[in-house]
C-alpha cells in the first residue's frame, strides 16, 4: 500500500476548493461526537488501494467477532489526489457509501472544517500511549476529529560502506551533510543529495522540513497567519537552493518523487536520500545494490538534528456515518496494541503505539524503529489549515522557482508571505 507506506509523500492535491470558507481559521458546525448516539451495526472503511493486502485479514478477524456490526472495505485509487477527490465528492453530497475514513493526516483539518468528520471524544481513546506528535495530527480548532492510525516521518539515508571508507561519521549539520555530499561523492562517481523535488506534496514536504529545521515556520500554529517571511525561514529555503547551485543536489533530482529518489539511492547513484521509512525495507531487499551497505539517521539541520515533517493517515468518522457508535469501536480496534503490531509486521507501516519503537523483538526485526522514534518525537505536523491544497500548491510553485534558481531565497520568501496572505484573506 505505497500511499499508505508513505503516506504524506505523493499528495499531488487536486485543487478542490471548499465552498463557505471565509480564510483559514473558519470551520462549519461538525455535530454532535462520532459514537455518543449508541448506534450500531454495519460500515464501510473507505482507503486508499491496500498494496500489501494486510488490511482484509485485520478486518476479516473484526468480522468475525462482530457478525452484526460486519465491515466492507472500500479501496480507492492508490494514487492520493484520486483518493481525496474522490471522498470529497461523496462527503460533499452528503452520501452514506463511507462511513470510517483513512486520511491523510495533512486533510484533517480541511475535512473537519469543512463538517465532513464529526469530533470524537478524547477519553474513547487511549492517546496518552501513542507518539504524542501524531495526536497533534489529529485535532483541529482545539478538538479531536481523528485517531492517529499510521506515522511517517522522513529520515536521511547513506552510504554506510562509503562514510567508513572515508572515516566519516554520517552528517549531523547542514554543513557536513553539504561537505560530504561536494567532496566525498564524487570520488567515487555518486551525486551528493536528494529528497523529493518534483512539483507535488512532496516538494511541500521538504521545503516546510528545510524551513522548520532552521526555527522557522510556514504559517503559525493556528494555520491563520504567514510566518514564512522570516530569517529562519529564508535560510531554509538558501539550504535547498544552495545545493543545486553548488552541484551536490543533481539537477536531474528536480524531477524526482519519492519512487525515483528511492531507486537512485538502491542502485548506487546517491550518497545521501531523504525519503520515508519504507526505503528501508526495500534498500534491503533482494535484488538492492546497497543491501547490507548503507544507515539511516535523522535529518540533520542548520546546528543539529533537523525536523521531518510527520506523515502518516488518521482514521475519521464521516458525520453521515450510519452507525457511529460502531465506527468509534472499530477505531479502537484498528489502533490497538496487537492490530498496531500487525500494521508494522504486515503492512510495513509505522505504528502510533509508542511502546512497539522499544519493544526487542521488533527493534531486531526492523533495526531503524529507534531512529524512526526519534524523528517522529521531533517532527512537525504540515501547515494546519482548511485550505492546506491550496497552501501546498503555492509553496510548490514558489520551491521550483527557487531550486531551478529562478528566484534567490529572499524573493522567494517574500512572494510565500505575499501569495499566502492573499489566500489567507479570500472570502
Amino acid at each position: 500500500m505505497r500511499w499508505m507506506r508513505a503516506a504524506g509523500r505523493a499528495l499531488l492535491v487536486a485543487a478542490v476548493v471548499v465552498a463557505g470558507y471565509a480564510g483559514f481559521g473558519v470551520r462549519a458546525d461538525a455535530g454532535a461526537d462520532a459514537g455518543a448516539d449508541g448506534a450500531r451495526g454495519p460500515l464501510t472503511l473507505a482507503t486508499a488501494g491496500d498494496l500489501t493486502g494486510y488490511l482484509s485479514p485485520l478486518l476479516a478477524d473484526w468480522n468475525e467477532g462482530h457478525p452484526d456490526e460486519r465491515v466492507t472495505l472500500v479501496e480507492l485509487p492508490d494514487s492520493a489526489d484520486e483518493t481525496r477527490a474522490q471522498m470529497i465528492s461523496e462527503l460533499r453530497s452528503g452520501g452514506h457509501r463511507f462511513d470510517v475514513l483513512n486520511i491523510d493526516v495533512a486533510w484533517t483539518s480541511e475535512f473537519a472544517a469543512a463538517g465532513w468528520i464529526s469530533p470524537l471524544r478524547r477519553e474513547r481513546f487511549p492517546l496518552d500511549t501513542f507518539l504524542p506528535p501524531v495526536v497533534d495530527t489529529a485535532t483541529f480548532d482545539g478538538r479531536l476529529y481523528a485517531v492517529p492510525y499510521v506515522t511517517n516521518a522522513g529520515l536521511l539515508y547513506y552510504r554506510k560502506d562509503i562514510l567508513d571508507q572515508e572515516g566519516e561519521q554520517p552528517p549531523r549539520t547542514w554543513a557536513e551533510l553539504a561537505r560530504q555530499a561536494r567532496t566525498i561523492a564524487p570520488g567515487h562517481g555518486l551525486d551528493g543529495y536528494a529528497g523529493q523535488f518534483l512539483p507535488y506534496e512532496g516538494l511541500t514536504v521538504n521545503v516546510t522540513e528545510a524551513v522548520h529545521s532552521a526555527g522557522g515556520s510556514i504559517l503559525r500554529d493556528d494555520g491563520a497567519r504567514v510566518a514564512v517571511d522570516s530569517d529562519a525561514a529564508r535560510a531554509g529555503l538558501r539550504f535547498l537552493a544552495d545545493g543545486v547551485r553548488d552541484g551536490w543536489i543533481p539537477r536531474e533530482a528536480l524531477g524526482w518523487k519519492e519512487e525515483e529518489s528511492r531507486q537512485a539511492f538502491q542502485d548506487g547513484r546517491l550518497l545521501f536520500l531523504r525519503n520515508w521509512p519504507y526505503v528501508y525495507a526495500d534498500a534491503s531487499a533482494d535484488g538492492s545494490k546497497i543491501a547490507g551497505r548503507f544507515g539511516a539517521v535523522p535529518l540533520p539541520g542548520p546546528d543539529g538534528p533537523g525536523t521531518s515533517v510527520l506523515g502518516g493517515s488518521n482514521l475519521a468518522v464521516s458525520s453521515h456515518a450510519r452507525h457511529p457508535a460502531t465506527a468509534a469501536d472499530l477505531i479502537s480496534y484498528l489502533t490497538s496494541e496487537p492490530v498496531q503490531r500487525k500494521v508494522l509486521t504486515q503492512g510495513s507501516l509505522p505504528p502510533v503505539r509508542a511502546a512497539l519503537y522499544e519493544d526487542p523483538e521488533l527493534v531486531r526485526a526492523y533495526p531503524y524503529l529507534p531512529t524512526l522514534r526519534r524523528s517522529v518525537l521531533a517532527a512537525v505536523p504540515r501547515p494546519k489549515s482548511p485550505r492546506y491544497d491550496q497552501v501546498s500548491i503555492v509553496v510548490q510553485a514558489v520551491a521550483q522557482d527557487l531550486m531551478a534558481q529562478r528566484q534567490a531565497p529572499e524573493q522567494s520568501a517574500a512572494r510565500l508571505a505575499r501569495e499566502l496572505g492573499a489566500l489567507s484573506r479570500k472570502g
